[in-house]
């Protein structure tokens, strides 16, 4: 474990805490708080091709779940055929179900870093003043932060929902729908509620930027389907 943390702290942990040192450095006003919005956007900008994979990847799997319903009915008392139907229908739709965990993991190390350098990196350190527009210590848990950013969970949820295409399956498109737009907010909140803020500001901006991204991602995805 020595060395993997090592060579954690040297290609992602050391990097990313002097690049938000160097930003707010360099900054008009040494606003740590716009530090650190700067700082995840400069990520977010670096893991574009990703993100918008990742998005598309899960708009592909949604649009899918009412044939895999039907599979999973037509089915059901042979679980084997059911599996290796699913599995035919991902491969004939060019869809890998496990792309979106394989994103997430890709990124995983970037976000272990951001809550190293945001929870402890920048701490006591010497003329850092941790505040953002010299209202909110980001040393410290915010509540209206935390609350922001839960509800833009909940805003990007909502742009990823859709309609069940038939009553047959209305039950399973609402559960799995439910579950995504009230529980990952709720979980988000339960998440950041005590850490420090400057964690939540970071969660905030990288969900309000998802959702500018889903909305270009998507927007053109109907226009090369539509043409």
């Amino acid at each position: 474990m020595g060395f993997l943390g090592d060579i954690f702290n040297l290609i992602f942990y050391q990097p990313l805490l002097k690049a938000l040192i160097l930003i707010y450095n360099y900054l008009p006003g040494h606003d740590f708080g716009i530090a650190v919005i700067v700082l995840t956007l400069l990520i977010k900008l670096v893991l574009y091709p990703l993100g918008a994979k990742g998005i598309k990847s899960q708009k592909a799997l949604q649009d899918l779940q009412p044939k895999i319903k039907e599979l999973q009915e037509k089915f059901k008392d042979d679980k084997n055929r059911q599996a290796k139907e699913v599995m035919d229908l991902y491969r004939r739709e060019k869809i890998n179900p496990f792309s979106g965990f394989l994103l997430l993991l890709i990124q995983l190390p970037f976000l272990f870093a951001l809550f190293k350098v945001f929870g402890n990196g920048v701490k006591g350190m010497s003329g850092i003043d941790m505040t953002f527009l010299g209202t909110i210590n980001l040393a410290q848990a915010s509540v209206v932060l935390v609350i922001l950013t839960g509800l833009a969970q909940f805003w990007q949820a909502r742009m990823m929902k859709q309609p069940p295409s038939s009553k047959k399956q209305s039950d399973f498109s609402n559960i799995m729908q439910k579950q995504t737009i009230y529980f990952f907010p709720l979980f988000t909140v339960f998440i950041l509620w005590k850490m420090p803020s400057a964690i939540a500001l970071y969660w905030l901006t990288t969900t309000l930027f998802t959702i500018f991204q889903q909305y270009i991602t998507l927007r053109k995805n109907k226009s090369d389907v539509a043409n």
